[in-house]
């Protein structure tokens, strides 16, 4: 099927596509017999009306135009393949012809990849901090084992720092019981914190039976951030006791025979999980490097788009977890926007730098002729069961229900080329040492040292790797799924 491409600007197009009708008339008969099996007509069986009688019924342009709408997937996504481009969304198409028995002509107006010359990787350096694991660390982690495999002991004594009691807290303003603001029976570990100010203040002392009234501000609910009269009272104090870290200890919760295996052990992991938030930096180090050397125009369209899925995906976390902009800035601690005008303006910069990431990663995909192994897939789906709380089937399901699959496939893809670039960048520490990092995955961890907090004797969960620059967020088509 003859096509032309037209550039409109740099970064959209236009495809003039031709269908003689000798290659739609296979079209043009399957629309016939489609209608046929539609229609009842006296006299003739189901699937056996004449076409004559379907142009009579219906009329010829319903056939033809039927038989144009199946055939332009194929028509354009050879026109697509003939002229080498690479559209970022979809393509508005308008039938511009059609002589019936000589040919039909179609256009399709599609955003695509801006042209730009790939840059030496081999160029790119940047700078990360070295790993350190001090002796203080692992001291923390094995305290938080000897923690976890402790015992309480209910004491008749005032409560003191450290001790875990069971509480009931209320709370009034003006004297009036706030809704919402009332728990019974709740376990907490004086000093542990994340619970209203002052609280640890007010148990210390306090025996079972006893009751503190203080001033505080709420966290949580319906009246958060709320000034209020908070009033906690203890039904039991508890005194943990804490197991020896002798071999006994170790033998009870690890695979080794002595103590000092097991604590070199939570030290060679704390190694490996520092190893890998410094992949993570380094492979955000280098993506913003390689893009921030990078000048090419964006699709207008798609780009609104993107930060169209971020802001969706963002307000429905926010509201999921009941805080507006201004509530969740206040408490985060890793967010530098002072206020929601300027929280919204990184995540605009956030969805432009993802975008270009994407289309620096699908560029680079395409020129080395990356491919996507079944063993590959098979770890992604792996990766977001866990990632999700869900099984591999559901995701299956998921992905087969959505159509997902060429995302993900796109998503595994960019993850290789973006190993490919951290591979040949050069990463140095702030000692000057240079860093090898290999084996990068398209999560970000190594492939053959992946590991979890668990795995360091301690399950805080503050091992989560989150890049920087996503390179694939508002893709998916629905928010959530990602971020």
């Amino acid at each position: 099927m003859p096509s032309t491409v037209e550039q409109l600007n740099p970064t959209r197009v236009k495809l003039t596509i031709e269908l003689p009708f000798a290659d739609l008339q296979p079209r043009i008969d399957e629309a016939y017999r489609q209608i046929a099996q539609q229609i009842n007509l006296p006299g003739f069986r189901r699937g056996k009306v004449p076409p004559r009688l379907i142009d009579q019924r219906f009329g010829r342009g319903t056939v033809l135009q039927e038989a144009v709408n199946n055939a332009i997937p194929d028509a354009y996504s050879a026109a697509v393949a003939e002229h080498e481009i690479a559209p970022l969304g979809n393509p508005q198409i308008e039938l511009t012809r059609l002589d019936d028995g000589d040919v039909a002509e179609i256009t399709a107006e599609v955003d695509v990849r801006p042209e730009f010359d790939m840059p030496d990787f081999a160029t790119v350096s940047v700078e990360i901090e070295p790993v350190e694991v001090t002796d203080a660390d692992v001291d923390e982690r094995v305290e938080l084992l000897r923690q976890r495999f402790g015992t309480l002991k209910v004491v008749d004594r005032a409560a003191a720092d450290g001790d875990v009691v069971l509480i009931d807290l209320s709370a009034t303003r003006d004297g009036e019981a706030i809704a919402d603001a009332e728990t019974k029976g709740m376990q907490y570990r004086i000093g542990a914190g994340g619970m209203v100010e002052g609280l640890d203040e007010a148990l210390v002392g306090l025996s079972a039976g006893e009751s503190r009234t203080f001033s505080s501000r709420l966290v949580g609910g319906p009246h958060r951030d709320e000034d209020a009269d908070v009033t906690v009272t203890v039904t039991k104090v508890n005194e943990q006791e804490l197991p020896e870290l002798d071999d006994d200890f170790a033998q009870l919760v690890s695979e080794f025979d002595t103590v000092d295996e097991m604590v070199a052990d939570v030290r060679e992991n704390l190694v490996r999980l520092a190893r890998l938030d410094q992949a993570s930096t380094a492979r955000d180090k280098v993506l913003e490097a390689v893009i921030g050397g990078l000048d090419f125009e964006l699709p207008p369209a798609v780009l609104e788009n993107d930060v169209k899925a971020y802001h969706e995906q963002i307000e429905g976390q926010l509201n999921a977890a009941g805080l507006t902009v201004e509530q969740y800035l206040a408490d985060a601690e890793d967010e530098d926007a002072e206020n929601a005008e300027e929280f919204w303006r990184q995540i605009d910069e956030r969805a432009e730098q993802g975008l270009r990431a994407q289309i620096v990663l699908d560029r680079l995909a395409e020129d080395r002729q990356i491919g996507v192994s079944q063993e590959e897939f098979t770890q992604l789906l792996f990766q977001k069961a866990q990632q999700n709380g869900t099984s591999p089937e559901q995701e299956i399901k998921h992905m087969t229900e959505h159509n997902h699959m060429p995302e993900w496939m796109a998503e595994v893809r960019r993850g290789k080329a973006l190993g490919m670039i951290v591979d040949e960048a050069s990463i140095t520490d702030t000692n000057g040492e240079k860093v090898e990092i290999s084996r990068l995955q398209n999560d970000g961890t190594l492939a053959d040292e992946e590991e979890t907090d668990e795995d360091a004797g301690a399950g805080d969960g503050d091992a989560t790797e989150e890049a920087a620059v996503p390179a694939d967020a508002g893709k998916d088509g629905d928010a959530g799924d990602e971020a």
